[in-house]
């Protein structure tokens, strides 16, 4: 039987202590990845499914290039896509079908672009939501839920991968003219691209737990000095 590879933990700049439970990634191998955007921590597996904008600050007439706009534009255009199949809804800065999340944002604005991807859970394993530790600061709409509660598939809504992709490729029909390419293809012009994104190793992660275990020493009001 092929062994299939172990998730994959995506951490944002946040603490990494704060965000996944380091000992089972550890003892697991699971790789952690921190991204240069914002947003939260994702379990990444064969069940994620990725959308990417790039866009330059012009690109879309009207749009100004601040997150809230960003997340506006973009919760619209997911409108389309998933008309028909749930009640969606962008609530805060997620992507949800009633109260249960199915897709987690992040973004990078610089001077003369934006980036705004999303991670869609198509599918996931229970288990793997595991490593991860409830966000010390969470959208009010969660109201303290654990992942299982909090999460849903979006495979419980849609029949099929490619009804989800052909929905995009019209919602963006509106704005731009789409013309598909192979990954390998897109990539082969960007050869000097240095990703900004970094794998920790593993004795990152140890450093992060020994951090976390070292002695603290506290001035306490009227110790003797």
């Amino acid at each position: 039987m092929a062994r299939l590879r172990p998730p994959l933990s995506w951490v944002s700049l946040g603490k990494v202590s704060e965000l996944v439970k380091i000992r089972p990634v550890l003892r697991d191998h699971v790789p952690v990845v921190r991204r240069f955007s914002g947003g939260g921590t994702v379990i990444v597996d064969q069940g994620t499914v990725f959308v990417t904008f790039i866009c330059n600050k012009t690109a879309v007439a009207g749009l100004q290039p601040f997150p809230r706009d960003i997340m506006s534009w973009t919760g619209q255009l997911y409108g389309k896509v998933f008309r028909g199949f749930g009640e969606f809804h962008l609530r805060e800065n997620d992507y949800a079908f009633d109260h249960r999340k199915f897709g987690g944002n992040a973004q990078s604005i610089t001077k003369d672009r934006w980036v705004h991807h999303t991670s869609f859970l198509w599918d996931y394993d229970v288990k793997n939501m595991s490593y991860l530790k409830n966000p010390q600061r969470a959208p009010e709409y969660r109201q303290a839920r654990d992942h299982s509660d909090f999460l849903c598939r979006m495979n419980e809504y849609m029949p099929s991968r490619s009804v989800f992709t052909e929905g995009i490729t019209a919602a963006l029909g509106e704005h731009f003219t789409v013309q598909h390419t192979e990954l390998e293809m897109a990539l082969s012009d960007h050869d000097d691209f240095v990703p900004s994104t970094k794998v920790l190793s593993p004795q990152d992660l140890q450093d992060i737990i020994s951090s976390k275990e070292a002695p603290t020493v506290e001035r306490v009001q009227g110790w003797p000095r």
